[in-house]
């Protein structure tokens, strides 16, 4: 019960976190990082696929509601929550039985950022393609990838290194 009013608050914190403070954040002009994804990326590793693809999609929802975007946000969560059991089984070997929630004491230092990294980079890949929608920008695009990611990545790890066990 207790992990459970845990993941609603911090979907709460995330979310207002992100339409309140980070949407309104713009290094440089175009750099925006998305924080919202640690949601998906902190859920119990053997949590049923399509229930992760639906909070993927609650969550996408949500952003896409108060950011004003038409279904990107969807999307990118949404591909991300697919591919997250994937990512997991590439980077780490769970053990039978257990069911950790990913951390850097769960999966080890080196692949929880292996984790981080690949998921953040698809998020923001996925995004920024459709946010585009066309490759009339296909310069800026890499250049907003690269930038965002490495910002939103910093703040996960930032704020997952702060996370007691």
């Amino acid at each position: 019960m207790l992990s459970i009013l845990q993941n609603i608050l911090l979907f709460i914190v995330l979310v207002l976190s992100q339409v309140l403070v980070l949407n309104n954040i713009q290094f440089l002009g175009f750099i925006n990082p998305y924080i919202y994804i640690l949601f998906i990326l902190s859920l119990p590793a053997k949590l049923p696929r399509w229930f992760v693809l639906v909070l993927g999609f609650c969550l996408g929802f949500v952003i896409d509601i108060f950011s004003n975007t038409l279904g990107i946000h969807i999307f990118a969560t949404v591909l991300v929550a697919y591919l997250r059991s994937f990512v997991i089984q590439l980077f780490t070997s769970i053990d039978e039985g257990n069911n950790p929630i990913p951390s850097f004491h769960s999966f080890g230092v080196g692949a929880y950022i292996k984790y981080v990294v690949a998921l953040v980079v698809l998020h923001h890949t996925a995004l920024f393609f459709i946010e585009a929608f066309s490759f009339s920008h296909l310069g800026l695009i890499p250049l907003k990838i690269l930038m965002s990611s490495s910002i939103t990545i910093l703040l996960i790890l930032g704020l997952k290194s702060m996370h007691r066990k």
